[in-house]
């Protein structure tokens, strides 16, 4: 930072310079203008390496209130009423091509993610890359349980791990191991409850994620809070559970 003010400090005194002594001043000043924006690419250069870091540390704060914490799954906030979420750089976080259970009602209750199959053991991946906020154990539940929020808005969940890979406020790249499979908490068989949650709301991952084609929906999404509903009962329609039986081969990521 000293040298940036001294490199000002002489650009300011050379353009004094020029006032004084016209001819050569314009000299002066032809030689001063690449100076000149090199400092102005070095502060714009610092500032991008701050927002990085920024959204390292705390991925989409701007979106939280710069709030970051590890005592809470989830609390439901205010929703934007529209928001770009970008979807590129991905990992599906399980090659299984099952889903088990859609996003919705469920035993007359609101089930709040999908159920995709999986085995004990088997690896779970970060969907995106972000920042790990829970780790953590509930019994009748989501039994063991890893929470990230991403630097898109979006907070994943993922449930029944049979066990952790992770620690609390660790960065985690997408493509990841953060867990392994498993049937813990409240779950009658093995499988990944994955959730995806906007500000603490709930959100079908049918919108964002084909489990059975093993991709996003786009390299966007546009989320609409007057449209939610609507859009999700769609997702489900689209991509959501199909059948009730299926193979090993489908779970571990082979052809339907």
């Amino acid at each position: 930072m000293n040298l940036k003010k001294a490199i000002k400090s002489l650009v300011l005194s050379l353009a004094l310079m020029a006032c004084s002594q016209p001819v050569v001043g314009q000299d002066l000043l032809a030689r001063i203008a690449p100076v000149d924006k090199k400092v102005k690419q070095l502060d714009t250069l610092a500032l991008q390496s701050v927002r990085v870091r920024e959204n390292i540390e705390n991925p989409a704060g701007w979106l939280y209130n710069n709030e970051w914490d590890n005592r809470y799954a989830h609390k439901a906030g205010d929703l934007p009423d529209t928001m770009t979420i970008n979807l590129r750089k991905f990992c599906m976080p399980t090659p299984s091509r099952v889903i088990t259970s859609n996003f919705g009602p469920r035993w007359g209750r609101q089930h709040k993610g999908l159920d995709i199959k999986v085995y004990i053991g088997d690896t779970i991946r970060a969907a995106f890359s972000g920042k790990v906020r829970i780790v953590r154990y509930e019994a009748k539940g989501y039994g063991n349980y890893v929470v990230i929020r991403h630097s898109n808005g979006l907070e994943t969940i993922y449930g029944h791990l049979s066990k952790h890979l992770v620690r609390e406020n660790q960065t985690v790249r997408a493509g990841e191991p953060i867990g392994l499979g498993g049937n813990t908490g409240r779950s009658t068989g093995s499988h990944l409850h994955f959730e995806t949650r906007l500000c603490g709301v709930a959100l079908n991952p049918a919108l964002f994620f084909d489990f059975r084609n093993q991709d996003v929906t786009g390299n966007t999404y546009f989320f609409r809070r007057s449209t939610m509903d609507r859009e999700s009962a769609k997702a489900t329609a689209a991509r959501g559970k199909k059948q009730s039986s299926y193979t090993r081969e489908e779970v571990y990521g082979g052809d339907e």
